[in-house]
């Protein structure tokens, strides 16, 4: 499936500061961008550096009071989705080192606030029907609001209101997920189809010996999504960090198919 995404950012900054960008798509085995744009304005130098667990790339950017980014590609997107339903959990034993990280609380996720709902309401054998019977559990009962939380909120505080936007929804499958020995872990992304159209965010579990892709916001297929980075939580990945306050003025995200 081929992906077009086009991206214009536009902030003001009340003095000069840093920033660091992570908004390009992740080219790998899966994803391969043509016809990339990028440009700055004012034009000013970026200093590339790797993302989380060397997926994607982030620029480092300095703002004097304004900052705007045009960012545009079409992403091929060559990803098979397999059926989660029938993957089995690694042994915790056997997780790899670098992968049992995903297992521990961070800042946004405390598997040990979900133990004991986890356990209760979908047992202690992880799998991945597990996983599904969370995100549509997650799907059903939860509200999408744009006003719900702010970057403040955690995954318990999500859970108890049962609403919020993708990020939240993101962070109580990650940390329901851990919760009974599956790795998971945040990824940002671009997809088609969410509404409102804007960044989105999703999970990537760890089953079978590899990482899969679950939306549990239910508006992303897994062949679709286009990968920006992966973090702990979306502490980890957040499209624009700013070392100094910075006001945003205009933010448009289109993502649409091509065929």
């Amino acid at each position: 499936m081929q992906i077009s995404i086009k991206t214009h950012l536009l902030y003001s900054a009340e003095q000069p500061c840093d920033l660091l960008l992570q908004i390009e798509a992740v080219t790998d085995a899966e994803q391969d961008c043509t016809g990339t744009e990028f440009a700055i304005q004012p034009e000013v130098a970026s200093r590339i550096v790797q993302g989380e667990e060397q997926v994607g790339q982030r620029r480092w950017i300095h703002v004097e009071r304004s900052f705007e980014c045009l960012y545009q590609t079409c992403v091929l997107v060559d990803r098979q989705a397999l059926e989660l339903g029938t993957l089995h959990a690694t042994p915790l034993p056997l997780i790899p080192g670098d992968v049992t990280k995903f297992l521990m609380p961070s800042r946004y996720c405390n598997p040990s606030d979900f133990i004991t709902f986890s356990q209760r309401r979908f047992g202690v054998e992880p799998g991945g029907e597990v996983v599904i019977a969370m995100s549509e559990w997650i799907k059903r009962n939860f509200i999408y609001d744009n006003g719900a939380s702010d970057s403040s909120t955690n995954a318990i505080d999500s859970f108890t209101k049962r609403r919020g936007v993708c990020r939240d929804y993101a962070h109580v499958l990650i940390s329901m997920a851990r919760a009974i020995g599956i790795p998971a872990r945040f990824v940002s992304a671009y997809a088609p189809d969410v509404v409102p159209q804007d960044f989105h965010a999703v999970a990537e579990v760890y089953l079978g010996g590899q990482w899969h892709l679950v939306d549990p916001t239910g508006m992303a297929q897994v062949s679709e999504i286009v990968r920006i980075g992966i973090g702990r939580d979306a502490a980890d990945v957040s499209f624009m960090t700013s070392y100094g306050r910075m006001e945003l003025i205009n933010q448009s995200i289109q993502v649409s198919r091509l065929g």
